[in-house]
């Protein structure tokens, strides 16, 4: 029987993109064997009051520098083309049609999942993938079983997880760095140095479209 193959989903504004994101992926990626991995930008995420900074195009082509070496790696511009929020159910639901949820890896911090219970339709968006909670600086893996125990149950370890397995919260033990694009887009309007923050490429190509400068 031929293995279907398993698609990882990291979503985000990526405003900009930067070694955090990567070493997410890269960590979920090798402790699920993920086949493929879909870097998601969303348009107008609904936690957030502001607009990303950078545009859309911006944002794009900083993704696909920092991700040209990385193993199936991919942008997936799904929602930059639809109107609207940019709910995770709503990106869910459309990558469902022709995929079972058994094979869909949505990936997270951490700090992220922390707050699932303020997602929007939570906690049918739970059903509709596996969700892959990756550690960050300052929130641990061990503590989310407090942070939400509702969700307790559902949570196991890379190597918990079946083949046929419904969706599972699998907890990814991980070192990331701890680093931001809130102190990314910091540094540059103060013109500092971006050096081990953000991949090479992604550094030039910020400085040539002097993005995030005080006066952009």
């Amino acid at each position: 029987m031929t293995r279907r193959p398993k698609l990882g989903l990291l979503g985000g504004t990526f405003d900009p993109i930067h070694h955090g994101h990567l070493a997410t992926a890269r960590a979920a990626q090798h402790a699920l064997g993920l086949d493929a991995v879909w870097f998601v930008p969303s348009a107008r995420p609904p936690h957030r009051p502001d607009s990303p900074q950078a545009s859309e195009y911006h944002r794009v082509a900083m993704i696909r520098l920092a991700i040209a070496e990385g193993a199936g790696w991919e942008v997936c511009d799904l929602e930059l083309r639809r109107e609207g929020a940019s709910y995770t159910y709503d990106t869910l639901m459309t990558l469902n049609d022709g995929r079972p949820p058994s094979q869909i890896f949505f990936i997270t911090g951490a700090d992220a999942f922390a707050e699932i219970t303020t997602w929007h339709r939570y906690p049918d968006v739970l059903d509709l993938a596996h969700f892959v909670v990756v550690a960050r600086p300052g929130f641990s893996i061990d503590a989310l079983r407090q942070r939400v125990p509702a969700l307790a149950t559902r949570m196991i370890e890379p190597v918990d997880l079946a083949v046929s397995s419904p969706p599972r919260i699998i907890l990814v033990q991980a070192e990331t760095p701890d680093v931001s694009s809130t102190g990314i887009r910091g540094r540059v309007a103060g013109r500092c140095s971006l050096m081990g923050l953000v991949p090479p490429a992604v550094s030039a190509y910020i400085w040539q479209h002097d993005l995030y400068s005080s006066g952009h």
